[in-house]
């Protein structure tokens, strides 16, 4: 009997589909990687699990970061099974190859990514071409049981969903071509002084950075003016109302924005202006009249992101998570990734049904309302709601027919800014009473607005929350989501005192306000996501800004993610809700504009992509033409950098105050590199200059300032090494005596051995001591980058050293703070310190600093695994005594016909335990057999013992003659003793 195999996104989804099958096709039979009937075979991916690559041929693997090698575009694309995944798609694949199965069913997301996961799995399934199965698509808005087999019902053809599947792939591989060719460009740019700094850039993230940094470069600019308000007060019968100064003749300036109707920009002017009017007589007029206010439209994906950070602090990453937690596990939301705000034309009996269960829920503070609308008839079509043309792939985010019950904190928080805003959009609209009263004194005018509620409406719902949120915190949300509809000004909810028609007013007081104008606000994710949503409106072409309206800078599944890769790669820093763009940000944009690559920092870019996309999704465009474009671009993005051929990129450069070390010069900023300009600013200079991004991390203007300044900062985190292996570091500006000048260089924290060399006498007397020494009891303090002993540097009291205890204030990327110094030399152990970077592996650990006694030093001390959340692995023979007694107690408890099991024997201690060193290392080490690990540590001890490391580069190791007959050379770098010693441990 034929089958049909679905394939859903994740394992979550196809148990739904399976519960909601069953009561239709009969029972499925569970299996480790699917679910089977008669009729279906369920199964799922768990996100991607192939990606795209170039064939080998055309991507050199070695030099790949040259311009040599670029650009790089396939005349096709491989498919690459993703490393973590393969055993799922091997899976997968298995069943789509089955004969028994004769169609397919794409259960993916029902949007452009979903159509992209399935499509790929299903070429790989069929050896890099498409499988030959009948493929069939399932659409869903809802994961409740019913909407699954009402989508069953209407499976979409093949044919229907062949624009979208073209508009995925060529989405993807544009990416994969503008990505990598443009990273490897511009790094192989910034690379060729030396070094290797990573430069990412990408289709939609460069131009989101682009919006951060112009933000900042404005705030940077902005000259603060003076200006002046005129406040009055004016006494009447009835008591006394506020106005303040207008120009009822001003009009807008296009050419400053700055200018307003009640601002004064000259103090003389203003005081003139209060002088004149006060105790004076004022003419009374006004005009009242209703002002409604509908609730704002419900909700998509970034406008939720944008509310929930603006309300609860959340990141844009974090409310995805919560709301799709929301829409899979509890089934409490419809699908989140939308960019809809409507529902559909014949989805009102699902929302009167959604009423019917919100007002039968145990939500105390929300069901009244649900009951309300259902009694007064106000859940009804609306165009405002209920419009087929303003519905993409999805509708709008509503609460489902299920109530949910345990939800976290954060989920009953996110549900709850739902279902109000679902509840909202039905109530009435708020009404008010608005009135503007003019108060004129001779030629000058003053104005006094009060506003009244006089039927809340939807507002009704947000209760006590009203005055506040849809007033105060409500200007914030009616910037947040561009509508009016949440819009009032300080007055509301208070009445103007009354006034007689005719009645003359008394200025009783006019005084000039001195204010200072504001630089635009920093970037919040809230309102990032909202320049990222609305990025058309930086588009002069009217068909791309309708694109970019639609779409705007990335889709709302993606624009988190966005974000989150701008952090991570030190783009940008998050300060309370504030993004600010790094030196790293600066410079790449400096870069782009300087190479004149405006494909990837300006937003038209990405609206000719969405635009054509959107086009390819309709069949108005043919795919070969789209990505014949996307690669001419890639090409001119290559070229670009490839040919640019002066010494600097031009750029809005800084000038240090402090002054050139070698000659007192000018020190200015250029795109590489802070080099003397010679005393006028303007010269060639003296020759000194440091490079900005040492080691891959740039310098902010600060911290360069500050190192000319001091000659030393940190220790500093970030920076890479040419392997790529991240580390932590001092960064030293010092006297280079046989080149005769200056210059930077990295200090790994050997400053306490350098002090003895040299025989500069450290003067501890302005530091309090941190404790005891551990080895010889004299006071410990910090001295540079590391925590030393008195005795372990000359002092005015001990010119020659005679103690050797030093630990760094940076560990493996573990900061230790001075209070753990201070625990550990009070208690011999510091606490669980938890970012520790192992640089073997790269992943981070935990440990206990300790003082190790028996090797003179400070060491790590783990966390017994019985304490933590696995039970201990326990090598002793009275463990092994422990595990048979377990299994033998096991065994007795098993029924008798059941032959007890043989109890396990106690593991052999490794062979690893007792290695042998050859004569060459015993003479370094001892001819004691060694664990790998030990010997490494003993070796590590005679080079540090005997001082082998090079001054110049601590990661070098010159060898004496006991190493030379180890190493087999003069010297070795730190990350090759491991593997010089394996061949000598046998």
């Amino acid at each position: 009997m034929s089958k049909t195999l679905v394939i859903a996104e994740k394992p979550s989804v196809a148990q739904d589909i399976v519960r909601a099958l069953t009561p239709v096709a009969g029972r499925f039979d569970k299996h480790e990687d699917h679910f089977e009937n008669e009729r279906y075979v369920v199964t799922s991916a768990v996100g991607h699990l192939v990606e795209i690559q170039a064939p080998e041929e055309f991507d050199v693997k070695r030099g790949k970061w040259s311009f040599a090698h670029l650009p790089v575009i396939p005349p096709y694309f491989e498919l690459k099974p993703v490393d973590k995944t393969k055993g799922r798609l091997n899976a997968v694949v298995r069943l789509a190859r089955r004969k028994d199965v004769t169609e397919l069913v794409n259960a993916c997301d029902a949007g452009r990514e979903g159509e992209l996961i399935f499509r790929l799995i299903e070429q790989y399934a069929g050896g890099g071409k498409p499988l030959g199965k009948p493929i069939k698509r399932l659409w869903l808005q809802s994961m409740t049981p019913q909407a699954i087999r009402d989508g069953f019902q209407n499976l979409r053809s093949d044919a229907q969903m062949r624009g979208l599947a073209d508009a995925a792939r060529s989405r993807s591989e544009a990416d994969w071509l503008v990505g990598i060719n443009g990273t490897r460009a511009m790094t192989a740019f910034n690379s060729r002084d030396g070094g290797f700094f990573l430069t990412t850039v990408g289709r939609v993230q460069t131009p989101t950075l682009s919006l951060v940094v112009e933000r900042e470069e404005k705030i940077r600019k902005f000259v603060a003016r003076d200006y002046w308000e005129i406040h009055a007060a004016f006494d009447v019968e009835a008591g006394q109302y506020l106005g303040k100064w207008f120009d009822p003749q001003w009009k807008k300036n296009p050419e400053d924005p700055e200018m307003r109707a009640d601002r004064v920009w000259s103090e003389a002017q203003a005081r003139a202006i209060a002088e004149a009017v006060r105790g004076k007589q004022a003419s009374v007029s006004e005009e009242a009249k209703p002002v409604t206010q509908a609730s704002p439209l419900l909700f998509d994906l970034t406008s939720l992101q944008r509310e929930a950070n603006g309300r609860f602090g959340f990141s844009a990453k974090t409310t995805l998570a919560l709301a799709q937690a929301l829409y899979e596990r509890h089934k409490a939301l419809t699908y989140p990734r939308t960019d809809s705000r409507a529902l559909p034309e014949d989805y009102l009996p699902v929302a009167r049904d959604t009423f019917t269960m919100l007002a039968g829920s145990g939500m105390a503070h929300l069901a009244p309302y649900a009951r309300q609308a259902l009694d007064e008839g106000y859940v009804r079509p609306t165009k405002r709601v209920f419009d087929n043309s303003k519905v993409s792939d999805h509708f709008a985010i509503i609460p489902t027919t299920q109530a949910p019950s345990g939800l976290s904190e954060a989920e009953q928080k996110l549900y709850d800014l739902v279902v109000r805003r679902f509840l909202a959009v039905f109530f009435p609209s708020a009404e008010y009473q608005v009135t503007t009263r003019i108060s004129r004194v001779e030629e000058h005018a003053f104005k006094t607005e009060g506003r009244v509620l006089v039927k809340p409406g939807w507002l009704a719902i947000y209760g006590k929350e009203a005055a506040g949120e849809l007033d105060g915190g409500g200007k914030a949300a009616a910037g947040r989501e561009g509508e009016g509809a949440e819009r009032a000004d300080k007055a509301s909810g208070r009445p103007l005192v009354p006034v007689r028609p005719g009645e003359p007013a008394h200025t009783a007081a006019a005084d000039a306000k001195g204010l200072r104008t504001k630089p635009p606000a920093r970037y919040s994710e809230a309102t990032l996501l909202g320049a990222m949503e609305s990025a058309g409106k930086q588009v002069e072409d009217e068909e791309l800004r309708s694109a970019m309206q639609e779409k705007g800078l990335g889709t709302p599944a993606t624009r988190a993610a966005i974000i989150e890769g701008l952090l991570t790669e030190k783009y940008m820093l998050r300060e309370g809700r504030e993004l600010i763009p790094t030196a790293k940000a600066f410079q790449l944009m400096t870069l782009l504009r300087g190479l004149g690559v405006k494909e990837l920092s300006r937003a038209e870019l990405t609206g000719e992509w969405e635009y054509k996309l959107a086009q390819m999704e309709r069949g108005e465009l043919a795919r070969e033409a789209f990505m014949q474009q996307i690669q001419a671009m890639t090409e001119k993005i290559v070229r670009k950098a490839k040919e640019y051929d002066r010494d600097s990129i031009p750029g809005d450069y800084a000038t240090l105050s402090a002054p050139c070390p070698d000659c007192g010069g000018v020190v200015k900023e250029n795109y590489r590199r802070y080099a003397c300009t010679g005393a006028g600013g303007s010269g060639e200079g003296c020759g000194f200059s440091f490079t900005k991004s040492p080691a891959g991390r740039t310098f902010e203007t600060a911290e360069a300032e500050e190192l000319l300044q001091k000659r030393r900062i940190g220790p500093l985190e970030g920076f890479r090494s040419k392997a790529g292996w991240p580390f932590t570091a001092e960064v030293a500006i010092v006297r280079d005596e046989a080149a005769g000048h200056h210059k930077l260089e990295f200090d790994f924290g050997d400053d306490a051995a350098a002090s003895e060399g040299s025989g500069e006498v450290v003067d501890f007397s302005g530091q309090e001591s941190l404790g005891p020494c551990p080895v010889c009891s004299a006071p410990v303090y910090e001295h540079g980058s590391n925590y030393v002993c008195s005795r372990a540097v000359p002092t005015a009291g001990q010119p020659q050293p005679s103690c050797k205890f030093k630990s760094g204030k940076v560990i493996l990327q573990q900061p230790v703070e001075r209070v753990q110094m201070q625990k550990l030399l009070a208690t011999g152990k510091t606490d669980l310190l938890d970012k520790f970077v192992s640089m073997r592996t790269r992943r981070p650990f935990k440990a206990f600093l300790a003082w190790d006694a028996a090797a003179g030093k400070v060491n790590f001390e783990f966390e017994q695994r019985g304490e933590g959340k696995y039970p201990a692995r326990k090598g002793t023979a009275a463990a092994a005594a422990a595990r048979t007694g377990g299994a033998a107690k096991k065994a007795a408890a098993k029924p008798a016909a059941k032959k007890a099991a043989p109890a396990k024997a106690a593991r052999k201690p490794s062979t690893a335990a007792g290695k042998t060193p050859s004569a060459q290392l015993a003479a370094v080490i001892g001819p004691a057999p060694v664990a790998r690990t030990e010997a490494l540590k003993k070796l590590w001890d005679y080079i540090k013992a005997h001082n082998l490391q090079d001054p110049q580069d601590k990661r070098s190791i010159v060898a004496d003659d006991k190493l030379r007959a180890v190493f087999g050379k003069e010297r070795a770098g730190m990350f090759e003793l491991a593997g010089i010693l394996s061949p000598h441990l046998a």
